[in-house]
């Protein structure tokens, strides 16, 4: 997913796969029990919400594997394997849940048949799909003004995310007809001069404005007639990089695009149901925690000497500074000279033990009591030392503005991009920051609260 919304790509793909596991499994069902014992199971016997349970738990599984990423569908070997683990845990998860409430059985020898059905199903779907996305009359057809840095970014993103469902046709230059070097295979194929008949010829979907200076060759008259008249729709590269990559590009970024692109007034009420869900949530966290609390601490006193929880300082919403709890990970004199190390994911300080809290994130557990007090949120920025945001701030434009939203236990950034340690990885992840702080919703929220839980589970992502 590139933002708060599934691309239309994906929610179809969702709609087909429960099409085909529901009636994979009706069909195992005929298969195994004829016609009348297959009518009995489903009229009789609670058949139809049974196949809805295998049905969801399927889905489950499929999103945790990474199934509905079109970059996943692409590689036939990594599909098959991932399919193969997927459908193989999702009937183990089922097969427990029949042992322990039998009623719930759907008819004995069924789940054999439903199995090998629909993974050759959904097999067979994919790699259709994987060839309809890979034509090039299949998608929205996207003219991108500019040949700059900014249209090249715009390209390769477009290139990169499949399941956009966009295709570029070209570049179009703002001067000269000068050759462009050869860019994801597209070309310039004209000025701003022959802009209307290039997306008359070409039937162009969409004209992406990618262009630093605006000055003298923006064709503001004829993109306003093309716009107004709705034959083509036009869009900043700032708003359509965001859309696409689940990002914000600080290249392309404008003051005035945040400022008229933001999401708008948070009323007391919303911010405040907000919060109390956050809370919620982390109670929650903290009570289920607690036995792996327990014996997380009880690890850390036998590996190495010191206390088990540490305190740190960080920055908090409006640059107000708290301290964060963590169960310790790094040994006592980690910083000996008392100056701010970056951490890394090799870090030689982290003990043994340390070093597999880190991996399964349960060092973040007391962060839960930083939830509750209301230091922190459950999603947002991760809070980080007053030292280095000192130092970033005057090093990365709007590094300060992550600040304007409470910090998060988990976030955009984490999710999206692997573990930094530098400034260009500080970089990178504002980019995402600026997107959640832009698109905050409790949508989002959800949605970065089950890919933290993906994350995980399978130990991706970043810090």
């Amino acid at each position: 997913m590139s933002g708060t919304r599934l691309s239309p790509r994906v929610i179809w793909l969702i709609f087909s796969d429960v099409a085909i596991i529901y009636g994979g499994i009706m069909l195992a069902l005929y298969l195994r029990l004829g016609f009348a014992g297959s009518a009995f199971q489903l009229n009789e016997n609670n058949g139809w919400y049974k196949i809805a349970l295998a049905t969801a738990v399927c889905l489950l599984i499929l999103y945790l594997y990474d199934l509905y990423d079109y970059t996943v569908i692409a590689n036939r070997r990594e599909l098959f394997l991932r399919l193969v683990q997927s459908l193989g845990i999702a009937w183990a998860l089922l097969a427990l849940l029949f042992y322990l409430i039998p009623q719930l059985l759907i008819g004995r020898g069924v789940s054999i048949y439903s199995v090998i059905i629909v993974l050759g199903l959904i097999l067979a779907w994919r790699v259709i799909i994987h060839n309809l996305t890979g034509h090039p009359d299949i998608g929205e057809k996207i003219l991108i003004v500019g040949t700059g840095e900014a249209a090249q970014e715009i390209a390769k993103a477009t290139e990169e995310r499949l399941d956009a469902g966009y295709r570029v046709v070209g570049f179009i230059s703002e001067n000269t007809k000068t050759d462009l070097a050869e860019f994801e295979g597209k070309r310039v194929i004209g000025t701003t001069d022959d802009l209307e008949e290039i997306i008359k010829d070409s039937n162009v979907d969409r004209v992406v404005i990618a262009l630093r200076e605006r000055r003298g060759t923006f064709p503001t008259e004829t993109l306003l007639q093309m716009s107004l008249a709705g034959n083509v729709n036009i869009e900043e590269c700032a708003s359509f990089f965001e859309r696409v990559t689940g990002k914000v590009h600080a290249g392309m970024l404008r003051p005035s695009w945040l400022i008229f692109e933001g999401r708008g007034r948070d009323t007391r009420l919303k911010s405040a149901f907000r919060d109390t869900i956050h809370r919620l949530v982390a109670l929650v966290g903290l009570i289920a925690s607690l036995p792996i609390a327990v014996i997380t601490a009880v690890l850390i006193k036998i590996d190495s000497k010191g206390p088990v929880f540490y305190k740190q300082e960080r920055v908090g919403k409006n640059g107000k500074t708290f301290h964060v709890v963590k169960f310790r990970s790094m040994k006592v004199d980690a910083e000996k000279d008392g100056l701010p190390i970056w951490a890394d994911s090799n870090d030689g300080r982290v003990t043994r033990i340390g070093r597999i809290i880190r991996v399964i994130r349960v060092d973040e557990i007391p962060q839960f009591w930083n939830i509750i007090k209301g230091e922190m949120s459950f999603v947002g920025p991760r809070p980080e030392r007053p030292h280095f945001v000192s130092q970033l701030a005057e090093e990365i434009l709007f590094y300060e503005h992550r600040h304007l939203v409470a910090p998060g236990l988990t976030g955009w950034a984490q999710i999206k991009y692997p573990y930094g340690s530098s400034v260009e990885d500080a970089k990178q992840k504002l980019q995402y920051d600026l997107f959640y702080i832009k698109n905050q919703n409790l949508v989002l929220d959800f949605v970065i609260f089950f890919e933290t839980i993906k994350t995980v589970l399978f130990g991706r992502g970043g810090r």
